[in-house]
């Protein structure tokens, strides 16, 4: 369950903000959200699903000053919903197509609508890797 994950080159990646509605935590939504991730992995994690692997974050408010450049646009829809959003669902795919073929059938359509009880919004923006690299062991 707390693996790491590997993430091979040239697969996308899926970001989902999940604004949750007013007065709702996290731990309202833990096991509903557990039980559709563990649909995800299960369901979808093959090469036929397409599914590689995933991560929840929760926002904790801190932006970087150091890896900001400008102050980030106040009145941006994007960056606004982004700072409004409790929950970050990270997940990777081979493909974009695997990763939508699998949130129109019905297993998952049924675990999301179960958390999307408890949200004002969620949306999901996609992201096609360009690079990915890893420190270099120069102890040689």
């Amino acid at each position: 369950m707390f693996h790491p994950i590997e993430i091979p080159f040239g697969c996308v990646m899926l970001f989902n903000v999940v604004d949750l509605k007013e007065g709702v935590t996290i731990e309202d939504v833990e096991q509903v959200l557990g039980e559709m991730c563990n649909v995800v992995k299960n369901t979808y994690g093959d090469d036929k699903g397409g599914f590689i692997g995933g991560q929840v974050y929760k926002y904790s408010g801190f932006v970087s000053e150091e890896g900001s450049v400008g102050k980030p646009p106040e009145g941006d829809e994007v960056a606004a919903k982004m700072r409004s959003g409790e929950l970050a669902i990270v997940t990777y795919w081979k493909s974009f197509e695997q990763h939508e073929k699998s949130h129109a059938d019905k297993v998952f359509k049924e675990k999301f609508d179960g958390l999307a009880k408890f949200c004002d919004e969620t949306y999901e923006l996609g992201y096609e890797m360009l690079w990915q690299g890893v420190p270099e062991d120069n102890s040689e």
